[in-house]
């Protein structure tokens, strides 16, 4: 036990365990020290913004070191804690699943533009469920239907819309578009979102997305164009009239992709993220 009135060393404080822990994923993270806060918000179980009001001066939890040990090993840290936000909003995550990025909240955005009175919504490659529930919860009128092909991803935007409070409104089905008949009973759409695989197969990707995140989620041919030569197509008999479809992009993908929607008569307009880089493709 403490002697009555001595203070706690500054070293075996949170504040000192985060100075260390950043020092220790300097090497590893170009966010070193957001990650160390995350991490020892969720080794305290508050939040971030109360972890830097009211915690700084706490003793330093046990748990916290081995969590910086993984991050420094590049697992990402949305895996280590969980939890990913997304348009204001929690996400679980797993390693089922791509991680939620800022960069497609330019997706949502782009839909909550194009078709705000949208009913019927279709989120193909659903994943952790973060763009249609996103979308869900931003227009209380609109139901939509999830799709992905792996059963894992599916339970985690399950869970997703539980904890969302969108049960009712959002459902999940196992299909894939390279499967023939996986339009069945189906039906159309106001607005489809996709955020697909469009990376290169030999692209040179970060250990913390190529050893941790599905590579079937990721890699989409030698050009990463493959998934939208098959779901483009498709697009007519998913949509209906006026219905309109926002695509997710990589930065160097906005001619190509476009060519392949105008090749299927969609006329396109380009959306970009924040970082003024192309993201989104809206096709109506």
């Amino acid at each position: 036990m403490r002697p009555s009135g001595s203070r706690r060393s500054v070293t075996d404080t949170v504040a000192g365990a985060l100075r260390r822990a950043s020092e220790r994923l300097s090497t590893s993270s170009d966010t070193a020290r957001l990650d160390a806060e995350l991490l020892m918000a969720h080794a305290l179980g508050v939040s971030r913004s109360d972890l830097l009001l009211k915690h700084m001066r706490d003793a330093a939890p046990e748990g916290f070191l081995p969590l910086v040990e993984r991050r420094a090993k590049k697992e990402p840290v949305a895996h280590i804690v969980g939890m990913q936000e997304f348009f204001g909003l929690d996400f679980t995550v797993t390693p089922d699943t791509l991680i939620p990025r800022g960069d497609s909240e330019t997706v949502v955005l782009a839909a909550l533009e194009a078709a705000p009175d949208a009913a019927r919504v279709l989120d193909m490659g659903t994943g952790t469920g973060a763009l249609l529930l996103a979308f869900l919860h931003e227009c209380q009128q609109a139901r939509g239907i999830g799709i992905d092909a792996s059963p894992g991803a599916l339970a985690v935007a399950q869970v997703n819309a539980e904890r969302l409070r969108l049960v009712g409104r959002a459902g999940f089905r196992l299909a894939s578009w390279h499967e023939k008949g996986w339009t069945d009973e189906l039906g159309r759409f106001d607005l489809v979102l996709c955020n697909p695989p469009y990376v290169e197969d030999d692209a040179q990707l970060e250990p913390d997305v190529r050893d941790y995140e599905p590579g079937t989620a990721l890699f989409a041919g030698p050009e990463g164009l493959d998934d939208y030569r098959a779901i483009v197509p498709q697009l007519g008999k998913l949509l209906l009239p006026g219905g309109v479809a926002v695509l997710e992009i990589g930065a160097n993908q906005a001619e190509s992709v476009s060519a392949i929607a105008r090749e299927s008569g969609f006329a396109v307009e380009l959306r970009r993220d924040l970082g003024e880089r192309p993201r989104a493709l809206i096709l109506r």
